[in-house]
């Protein structure tokens, strides 16, 4: 039986196309992290045209317990279970208490504006700032001929 390596070869890309190389690696990153999508489970919803949420489901865990890092064009959520001297016999334990680790990878000029944690969710905000250099810009067009 053969085994095919569904990871993309992006090596023609790097030769033919300048400046894309963070398209390729955000491809290789979005290929690689595909493993661990499951826990916790998650959803981002377009709020507006610049406007963004990350909702995750952290059933069981304390505010104390979460921790959250912007860096760069990096977000880091974290859940760190504390261990329970509980002594409890499940017969069935369908809620997971374990931690856990997911990054979300950010486009450029989007930031984190907020957080809360109600009724087991954690609600994470952006936005997408971009600055008015970079934004769309009419030139205009002046004439060089002159009527004396």
């Amino acid at each position: 039986m053969r085994n095919f390596n569904l990871t993309p070869d992006l090596a023609p890309l790097y030769r033919s196309a300048i400046g894309f190389d963070r398209l390729a690696q955000l491809a290789e990153h979005a290929a690689a992290n595909n493993a661990n999508s499951g826990y916790p489970p998650y959803n981002i919803e377009l709020l507006g045209e610049n406007r963004y949420r990350i909702t995750m489901a952290v059933a069981g865990f304390a505010m104390s317990e979460l921790d959250i890092m912007s860096e760069g064009e990096k977000l880091l959520v974290k859940g760190n279970k504390t261990a329970k001297n509980d002594e409890r016999k499940y017969l069935h334990q369908g809620i997971a208490e374990r931690g856990f680790e997911r990054t979300f990878q950010l486009a450029d000029y989007v930031r984190v504006v907020g957080a809360e944690l109600e009724h087991g969710l954690l609600n994470i905000d952006l936005v997408r700032e971009i600055p008015e250099a970079m934004k769309p810009r009419k030139i205009e067009i002046v004439s060089t001929n002159t009527l004396g």
